[in-house]
């Protein structure tokens, strides 16, 4: 597999609107071979009768169960509240809209 060259990565950096220069072009050059060379290497190793994953290991979710629990009233949670309106928070405009 020929590797990247210096060329590929001034066009990559040219779609990201990055400035290379040469230095850090031939630094990334070799830097991409490494990471394509590792990409290679894993999808050698994964054989037709290993399924695709995200995880080594099976994970589930653990949830609990949603019950309704003793909370704050509106007037307790808005005591505090410098400024409230139809039982809201009331806080200044930032945008300009209406």
């Amino acid at each position: 597999m020929p590797g990247i060259t210096p060329e590929e990565v001034a066009h990559l950096g040219r779609l990201a609107r990055l400035e290379l220069s040469s230095e850090e072009l031939d630094h990334f050059a070799g830097q991409l071979d490494d990471i394509i060379g590792a990409v290679a290497r894993v999808s050698e190793v994964a054989g037709e009768d290993v399924p695709p994953t995200s995880h080594p290991l099976p994970l589930t979710n653990v949830m609990r169960q949603d019950t309704v629990r003793p909370s704050l009233t509106p007037d307790q949670a808005l005591s505090g509240a410098p400024a409230q309106e139809q039982q809201r928070f009331k806080v200044p405009q930032i945008l300009g809209e209406d």
